[in-house]
């Protein structure tokens, strides 16, 4: 009898119940939210033309790169850190599994501690207690407990669960984008929008604001294939996840940019500390429903990143099914969303965060669609990955060309980083993803002759 590494579940046709709104509606609300907001407040410090332009650009290349990677599910039908065992090993695959964890988990709780700071508002406008934003910490703290309690009760279907939260999302963010939007534009124009220029001590360059909206996005691609393996068409694994994601992004953070901008402009300051959703929110006088929104849409991308999280664990620890994997890291991501408390704010946090994202992700991401499409050429042999000895096993359970090409390309992202050509200009995120694919696919070519 042949030994088997773990267990991979091939979602079979007749078990593929997502239709093109659902993935549509996912990756929509997958952005739609606080966080995304969040991201719009921060690349504000590049001044409006940088900061729309950057937007667009990353969000076409990292949801490119997204549909790609969804595409690989709806093939085979399996989820992506189940993917990466054809990539890096069977063994190898714990790399990513273990990258896939921790950054869903820090997702997680930065968008739980984000959508706190409108609970501790909240408690402000009811109680009179001390908000976060002035220096309170008794608001956050509970705020961060009913975020958690939410998350569990979000998860506890699984995948069905995550659907049902997307379309309920999807109509709260939709309402409150045109309330906020309202709101803004009654106070300040677009041309003064466009015409502001951030302070020089704050301002960040074309990119730093790639590199910071490439981490924000790629983190998607490799939860893309969790939710596309349970798509019946094609369209919907890339075109319509494409074009969700799109939407989500650049709606959500278009709002966090003008928002953060226009708040500026009535104030006649700016502080990037500022940029997150409760505060704009309060400072527009938009009141609690608004802070409850946002409270509420969180769950919509926390579902994704805590369902991914979930699928990415259980790819290590083959024992555990889907739904404890879901409690153990809606666990983990509670504990974690109190890190921010010992940072000097949450924006230093956030951006500490990012850079470690964008420096193991992008080589992960280069590496294994390199392997399905260009070396591969799409084809995977699924009764081969929990074949010990077979096809994916290489040397030990580890494809160490995968692993060293992946190690390199982290060493790139550092490299390029004092190279101010690039740093300052097109940022290193998307260069070093594709030196590292390069890299991979000669290695492979050169050692297989």
């Amino acid at each position: 009898m042949e030994k088997q590494f773990g267990r991979v579940e091939v979602i079979s046709a007749d078990k593929r119940t997502m239709s093109n709104w659902d993935m549509f509606a996912t990756w929509v609300g997958a952005n739609a939210n606080n966080g995304t907001w969040y991201i719009g407040g921060v690349i504000a410090a590049a001044g409006m033309y940088t900061a729309s332009t950057t937007l667009i650009i990353s969000g076409l290349v990292s949801y490119a790169l997204l549909a790609l990677a969804s595409f690989m599910g709806y093939k085979t039908g399996l989820p992506m850190m189940a993917l990466t065992r054809a990539s890096f090993g069977l063994r190898g695959s714990f790399i990513p599994s273990i990258i896939n964890i921790v950054q869903f988990i820090g997702w997680a709780a930065a968008n739980t501690f984000i959508a706190a700071i409108s609970i501790s508002v909240i408690f402000k406008d009811l109680f009179g207690w001390q908000a976060y934003t002035a220096g309170g910490k008794a608001g956050l703290v509970i705020g961060i407990i009913i975020m958690s309690l939410l998350h569990l009760a979000s998860i506890s279907l699984g995948e069905r669960s995550v659907r049902m939260i997307e379309r309920i999302g999807i109509v709260l963010v939709f309402i409150f984008v045109l309330w906020e939007s309202i709101v803004v534009f009654q106070h300040v124009s677009l041309a003064d929008i466009f015409a502001w220029n951030p302070p020089a001590k704050v301002r960040i360059s074309s990119g730093a604001a790639i590199d910071i909206l490439a981490a924000f996005n790629l983190a998607w691609v490799t939860a893309s294939s969790d939710f596309s393996c349970f798509t019946k068409r094609k369209s919907g694994a890339t075109g319509w996840s494409f074009l969700g994601a799109n939407i989500g992004l650049f709606w959500f953070a278009f709002i966090g940019l003008t928002a953060t901008i226009a708040t500026a402009l009535m104030n006649n300051a700016f502080d990037p500390n500022d940029s997150d959703p409760s505060t704009i929110a309060s400072k527009l006088g938009l009141g609690i429903i608004a802070l409850l929104v946002i409270v509420i849409t969180s769950t919509t991308a926390n579902a994704v990143n805590l369902m991914a999280a979930g699928s990415a664990l259980t790819n290590m620890w083959h024992k555990v099914k889907l739904t404890p994997a879901l409690w153990i890291v809606t666990i983990a991501a509670t504990l974690v969303s109190f890190i921010p408390l010992w940072f000097a704010t949450f924006l230093d946090a956030f951006i500490l965060f990012l850079d470690y994202i964008g420096m193991f992700l992008g080589p992960e991401i280069a590496v294994f669609l390199v392997d399905f499409f260009f070396i591969r050429k799409g084809q995977y042999a699924l009764d081969q990955f929990t074949k010990v000895d077979g096809k994916y096993w290489y040397n030990g359970g580890l494809n160490w060309i995968a692993i060293a090409s992946w190690a390199v390309g982290i060493g790139l992202y550092f490299v390029l980083k004092s190279v101010n050509i690039i740093s300052q200009t097109i940022g290193v995120t998307f260069v070093a993803m594709a030196l590292t694919g390069l890299i991979y696919y000669v290695a492979t070519k050169l050692i297989k002759k």
